[in-house]
C-alpha cells in the first residue's frame, strides 16, 4: 500500500507546466462540444433511442455546445488558472453525480442508462486528469 501512496504522490507531483492540464481541458471540449452537437442535431432520434425526452436533450446540448468555449479559453492560456480550472473540476463532478441521479431516477430505456453511465465514467476520467493536471502545473 505504501508503495501504491508513493507512486501516485510521484506522479501527482510530477511538474509539466501545466501540459497535462491544456491536454485535459482540450480533449473535454472536443468531448463536450460533440455530445452538444449531437444533442441539437438529433435529439428527437436519440431521444426514441434512449427514453428522455427531446426538449432536454436539446437543452443539455446547447450547455455541451457553450461549454468548450470556456474550457477552449482555459486551454489556450501557457498556464491555465487554476481558479478557473478548478471551477471545470467542480462541473464535472457535479455533471457526473446529475448523471448518476438520472440514470437511477429518470425513465430511461437500457441503452440510455447505460449511456447516461458511460458518459459519466468519461465525465469523471476528465475530471480526475484536470485535477491531476491543477497539481502538476502547480508542483
Amino acid at each position: 500500500m505504501t508503495a501504491i501512496t508513493a507512486s501516485l504522490t510521484r506522479i501527482a507531483s510530477t511538474a509539466d507546466g501545466g501540459r497535462l492540464l491544456r491536454v485535459a481541458l482540450r480533449v473535454d471540449a472536443l468531448a463536450s462540444g460533440v455530445l452538444g452537437l449531437a444533442g441539437l442535431v438529433a435529439a428527437p432520434a436519440i431521444a426514441e433511442l434512449t427514453g428522455a425526452p427531446a426538449p432536454v436533450l436539446r437543452g443539455v446540448g446547447g450547455f455541451l455546445v457553450l461549454f468548450p468555449i470556456a474550457l477552449l479559453v482555459l486551454a489556450a492560456r501557457v498556464a491555465p488558472p487554476v481558479a478557473g480550472s478548478r471551477a471545470v473540476v467542480v462541473v464535472n463532478v457535479c455533471w457526473v453525480l446529475g448523471s448518476i441521479a438520472v440514470a437511477l431516477l429518470a425513465s430511461l430505456t437500457v441503452l440510455g442508462t447505460v449511456l447516461v453511465l458511460v458518459q459519466a465514467l468519461g465525465v469523471a476520467l476528465f475530471a480526475d486528469l484536470q485535477w491531476l493536471g491543477i497539481r502538476r502545473a502547480t508542483a
